[in-house]
């Protein structure tokens, strides 16, 4: 009895083969992962147009027969019979998704050049036509050498003629052209084998296509992209003025109505001072954290997101990094925990290992008020021309200071204890739409709630603990406050480490609790001004950065944002780390690394300041 033939449906992943297997196999299916690998293994029973039975089996996507992960691996050594238990596939039947045929057409290449008998299944012809993109199956028959069949896998369209080329596929020579092509020049004879079959195309398809060629330029799209977040950090500071203000003022109102209704004494202090001073200041920056998430959101679901991750991906693999490592880094500019998680989908262990120790390193909306309020206290509003503010130039500056420090750090780390090559990345492009404004508030108001859900529970906790620190013990006649007070002990011992890098007390006191979270730097420099202005109105009245003015140097101010640049002031970071990794070696490395990373900068800083003069 003759062994029954094995079809293998190969293709990169979206392609649509899961559908096509079910359409094709119907019921008749079986679901196990590969030995020794937890790879899913789906095969089914197909009867062919001749009567003839076969073994129908669902490969893992992939991108290339080089595999770069789990799944290209069982793909690639089952199509060569190398796979231990698993027979040689008899017939390929390559799955094209035709609504994005260019990209599809360079796997097909590859496998192709191998020789096997083959077959084309170019799928989801029904989407690529509601697209506006009709094809010409017959023009890449022509190129390809082999037999293309039009399928709508979900609609059972083609499968019929499918079963028949299937059943005729026989042994031949690679296709024309295709075994001696690297993979730059399988990437060019896709471009033209996807154009040649192009029969008609809409002019929103064209669209479509002529601004993939201005954004993803390897020339032009990086300085778009820039240009692009230039623009935004411009506007965190211009569109948000007002809104601040207004949530300033209301903090204040607040503050002196409760002044004014409660008798004097420690409950209004640690309302007043302690409450409002302290979880106000942080609260009156939610304007610019929703309009930096609103550009974030539009990026995301306007389907430049994706494209600018593709343009980044050059730069990642200069310093030893996948372009696997972006999205995960991308994610830390809201908050470096999913960020940290997202690297879960990195294959190689050493570059999954680099992402999470950079990951802190990317500016979290977290050091946005930081930024804000010390930027808002010593750059001035000076407008450098065409809408540019110099605040809005500095904010970018310390994200591309962010961006940068992790792009060197890992360098250092792939080229020493995470040594090793960077791995290939490519990714699918979705087409480009409008943002729903219904997705965007819903998006908007998620991030709102998190942040102030922060405000109303870690900032809160904290800034009362920190009150209570700080009028412990109470002050002698004449002694200041926060002198006397346990706080104020404490921050005079750290004061000592960080004072040659330009530190005072006060900015030494507001780094302990700023490891809870680091937005509560900025409510712990407010707690502790409110608390030593005491009953002083003329001093309460004065806004936190008018007293940082009258207390910082303008070279202590820069040297205080250095070091938010760098430091790991999140001990939630610290506990994903340790739960990613399995231990506290790396925790520890990273917080050691990090706080060392700070402290240069935060002195560079301040001494580069003061000798110029500043």
């Amino acid at each position: 009895m003759s062994r029954q033939r094995k079809i293998a449906l190969v293709g990169n992943p979206n392609a649509g083969k899961s559908a096509l297997f079910n359409a094709l196999t119907g019921a008749r299916q079986k679901i196990a992962n590969y030995p020794g690998v937890t790879v899913e293994r789906k095969s089914g029973r197909m009867v062919l147009p001749t009567g003839e039975p076969v073994e129908m089996t669902d490969l893992p996507g992939a991108y290339g027969l080089d595999a770069t992960s789990p799944d290209e691996e069982v793909t690639s050594k089952v199509i060569a019979g190398k796979f231990a238990g698993e027979a040689e596939p008899d017939v390929l039947v390559i799955v094209l998704d035709a609504s994005n045929l260019e990209q599809h057409l360079v796997f097909a290449q590859e496998l192709l050049a191998l020789g096997k008998p083959s077959v084309v299944a170019l799928n989801m012809v029904d989407l690529a036509e509601r697209d506006g993109l009709v094809l010409d199956a017959a023009v890449l028959e022509e190129e390809l050498g082999v037999k293309v069949v039009p399928t709508v896998a979900v609609r059972r369209r083609g499968l019929a003629e499918l079963g028949e080329a299937i059943a005729s596929a026989e042994s031949r020579h690679a296709g024309p052209g295709l075994t001696d092509l690297g993979p730059t020049e399988r990437r060019v004879a896709a471009h033209a084998m996807a154009n040649a079959a192009i029969l008609s195309e809409s002019k929103q398809h064209r669209l479509h296509a002529r601004l993939d060629q201005v954004l993803l330029n390897p020339w032009l799209g990086p300085l778009i992209l820039f240009a692009f977040l230039f623009v935004v950090f411009q506007a965190v500071f211009a569109w948000a003025a007002p809104l601040m203000d207004g949530l300033d003022a209301g903090a204040g109102w607040l503050h002196d109505t409760v002044k004014a209704a409660m008798p004097a004494g420690l409950v209004r202090d640690l309302l007043t001072d302690g409450v409002i001073s302290g979880v106000g200041s942080v609260v009156v920056f939610l304007p610019q954290i929703v309009i930096l998430f609103a550009f974030i959101l539009a990026m995301e679901a306007s389907g430049y997101m994706a494209r600018a991750a593709f343009l980044m991906d050059r730069l990642m693999a200069y310093v030893g990094l996948s372009g696997r490592s972006f999205i995960p880094l991308l994610s830390s500019f809201a908050c470096a925990i999913p960020g940290i998680m997202a690297t879960r989908s990195i294959t190689d262990p050493k570059d999954r290992l680099t992402t999470i120790l950079i990951a802190p390193l990317m500016t979290c909306s977290a050091r946005l008020p930081v930024y804000a309020v010390i930027i808002g206290a010593f750059i001035p509003n000076t407008n450098l021309g065409w809408g540019i503010g110099l605040q809005g130039v500095v904010l970018f500056g310390l994200y591309v200071a962010g961006i940068v420090g992790a792009m060197i750090v890992a360098l250092l780390l792939r080229s020493s204890i995470t040594k090793g090559a960077a791995s290939g990345f490519i990714m699918e492009m979705p087409k480009y739409q409008m943002p729903r404004l219904k997705d965007m508030a819903i998006g908007l108001w998620q991030r709102a709630w998190i942040f102030l859900r922060r405000a109303g529970t870690i900032i809160f906790t904290v800034t009362v603990v920190l009150w209570v620190l700080l009028n412990f013990p109470q002050a002698r006649p004449g002694e200041s406050q926060v002198d006397a007070s346990i706080a104020g002990k404490l921050a005079n011992g750290l004061a000592v480490v960080v004072e040659p890098i330009g530190f005072n007390r006060d900015m030494a006191l507001a780094l302990i609790p700023a490891m809870a979270a680091r937005e509560v730097a900025v409510s712990s420099l407010a707690t502790t001004y409110a608390v030593d202005a005491g009953d002083d109105e003329d001093q309460q009245a004065v806004e936190l950065g008018d007293r940082l003015k009258g207390r910082w140097s303008l070279p202590m101010a820069l040297a205080f944002l250095a070091w938010f640049v760098f430091a790991p002031q999140c001990m939630s970071t610290i506990a994903v780390t340790r739960r990613e990794t399995n231990g506290w070696k790396w925790p520890s490395f990273m917080l050691a690394y990090l706080f060392g990373l700070a402290y240069v900068a935060a002195g560079v800083t301040y001494w580069i300041a003061v000798g110029v003069g500043l």
